[in-house]
């Protein structure tokens, strides 16, 4: 019989390496981080920025926050992992991401994203990031007129 201390270790491995291998199917280009959400997913952006809120679903945060800023980029956003801790259902991921903005101008900026995880799926999210450098982006690079931006992936 399993002990409860080994089957929590057994559930924040199997969750860190979900995230884990979310994030190299991110930087290959092959997949996201965004495919582990639920549908009722809650992505919280924490601070300041022209995205800082709550986003009720997964269908909320894809449709207003990453197709609005895929359409701004030139080039795909590429993470680069610092660290993933996980304890309990919770996977913290501490990383860089750099790209190239429509103008040509490069986007760089460093995130930590606290994931709650229930069987393999984030259902909640808190997002931490320079919002000085998002709100740039956000607001020197504007849509194309009836642009929905982007696909899913960052």
């Amino acid at each position: 019989m399993a002990t409860s201390a080994a089957v929590s270790s057994s559930i924040e491995e199997a969750n860190r390496a979900a995230v884990a291998r979310s994030f190299e199917a991110w930087r290959t280009g092959t997949g996201s981080p965004y495919d582990l959400l639920a549908p009722d997913a809650q992505w919280t952006i924490t601070g300041n920025s022209a995205a800082a809120r709550t986003y009720p679903s997964r269908d909320a945060f894809i449709d207003e926050v990453i197709r609005p800023f895929n359409a701004r980029m030139q080039a795909r956003l590429v993470p680069v992992v610092r660290k993933i801790y996980a304890e309990d259902d919770t996977v913290i991921v501490f990383f860089d991401a750099a790209g190239t903005a429509r103008d040509g101008k490069p986007y760089t900026n460093t995130y930590v994203w606290i994931l709650e995880m229930d069987n393999g799926r984030i259902v909640r999210a808190n997002a931490f990031f320079d919002s000085i450098e998002f709100d740039d982006l956000w607001g020197r690079v504007k849509l194309a007129q009836g642009s929905a931006g982007g696909g899913t992936n960052p």
